[in-house]
């Protein structure tokens, strides 16, 4: 097993933000993380990046302990995050964010070749190599992105909502992506996800986070078929939690 979380807690002062959460990432497979708005998924990717340490609970990746290390450290062991909201740099150029990338890399040939596979996947950023990544789209920044984590070379790839603040079409362009660095390099990923149904349509496992706990695993297809999670999290309309727990974001008034 590539990732092996078990009984993870991670605490805020006073409060828990994750309370034993385990989970598990195979070589070469697709993990989705599915919840609402404070279900514990970003705290969990950034426990697991290093990006804060946890109360208790132990992070096993390629069959080292990692947790509590510096964020760093992980992050050249292959274990690599994709922050929620892109944090490119806003006034360096397209090949300059990606290269910021390789910064722990020495093979300078590697990197150019992996620049250029970007670029594959990508097109777009090729077009736009030399222009400032601040001036790109959500879209094209969530490329850049990617593409950034990409050539730190990660065993593990961590997305955090990849899906915000995009719109429909380019949701389904960027997990067809993700699928195919997947398919094209082995590389893992795990991606936490408010969009379930297309988390589950890419995916191949799946893990449900509710308040800090996971409350359900499975393999996708099967998690997509559960009368209870298509009623909470594919627009079945229930406004519960498999936990019967409210969901937040079912009471959230919609202001025009």
């Amino acid at each position: 097993m590539l990732l092996d979380v078990q009984n993870l807690e991670t605490w805020y002062g006073p409060i828990a933000a994750m309370k034993g959460v385990n989970l598990q990432v195979a070589e070469g497979r697709i993990t989705a993380v599915l919840g609402a708005n404070g279900a514990g998924k970003t705290t969990l990717l950034n426990t697991l990046a290093g990006v804060i340490d946890p109360f208790k609970g132990k992070v096993l990746f390629d069959g080292v302990e990692v947790q509590g290390q510096e964020a760093d450290a992980i992050a050249r062991r292959g274990l690599v995050l994709v922050p929620e909201g892109r944090q490119v740099y806003p006034f360096l150029s397209v090949r300059e964010n990606l290269t910021m990338g390789a910064y722990a890399r020495r093979d300078r040939d590697a990197v150019a070749r992996d620049i250029e596979r970007v670029q594959t996947w990508f097109p777009r950023l090729k077009e736009r190599d030399a222009q400032h990544a601040g001036l790109l789209s959500g879209g094209e920044q969530q490329m850049v992105a990617i593409g950034r984590a990409y050539l730190s070379a990660p065993k593990l790839l961590m997305l955090d909502e990849p899906s915000l603040g995009l719109s429909p079409m380019l949701t389904h362009e960027i997990f067809g992506i993700i699928r195919k660095i997947r398919d094209e390099t082995g590389t893992a990923v795990l991606v936490v996800e408010q969009n379930a149904a297309v988390a589950l349509k890419h995916g191949d496992d799946g893990y449900i986070m509710e308040l800090g706990r996971i409350v359900a695993a499975d393999t996708c297809a099967a998690l997509s078929q559960k009368e209870d999670v298509r009623e909470a999290y594919l627009g079945g309309g229930a406004g519960e939690g498999l936990s019967g727990t409210q969901q937040r974001w079912k009471r959230r008034k919609t202001w025009r």
